[in-house]
């Protein structure tokens, strides 16, 4: 198994990037490739996905992530391409948080997970995850922009563009409106 990748970015994409290692160039999976600059040096924390069809690699900037998505493809029915899409929605903080309070709204509305797909990942996963300290501001921003006009889409999009470290409802959502 292949749990970490370093080398030269060669190139990103929407859904992944290429990572020299060794002189091969690499695909790996993520969910924010425009993260990383083509020419710098990179180093991801991986999953290898096996399949009848070939192999997939995700990449990760922390353990952190690469650990909650793996969790994430414990519930049953979840495969690779849907926890990376889980995670490109909303940060893994506010996922944990979300899972550990049993935030359903949260799921549904903001990481845009059907009803059915969001209950089965709350009762697989809450009692692993356990009680993590999330507010929910950007469920209130989420519906804030949605009131104000937005799709839904354009205000998970928003909501995506938020800087990870910006607390507050308030401070969220002017920087929601500002990036929209």
């Amino acid at each position: 198994m292949i749990r970490q990748i370093r080398g030269k970015v060669l190139s990103t994409g929407p859904i992944s990037a290429v990572i020299e290692v060794a002189g091969f160039g690499i695909e790996v999976r993520m969910s924010a490739p425009n993260m990383l600059s083509v020419g710098n040096e990179a180093r991801l924390a991986t999953h290898l996905a096996v399949k009848q069809d070939g192999m997939e690699l995700y990449g990760f900037p922390e353990v952190a992530d690469r650990d909650f998505f793996e969790l994430i493809l414990t519930v049953s029915g979840v495969g690779p391409k849907t926890a990376l899409s889980v995670l490109r929605r909303a940060p893994r903080e506010a996922l944990e948080g979300a899972i550990g309070k049993r935030d359903l709204a949260y799921l549904t509305k903001v990481v845009g997970l059907g009803k059915k797909s969001a209950e089965k990942m709350l009762i697989e996963l809450a009692d692993k995850v356990g009680p993590r300290s999330h507010d929910n501001a950007d469920g209130e921003v989420f519906d804030t922009l949605v009131a104000l006009g937005y799709t839904e889409r354009e205000a998970r999009k928003a909501l995506q563009s938020i800087p990870e470290d910006m607390i507050g409802k308030d401070a969220r959502l002017k920087a929601a409106l500002s990036a929209g």
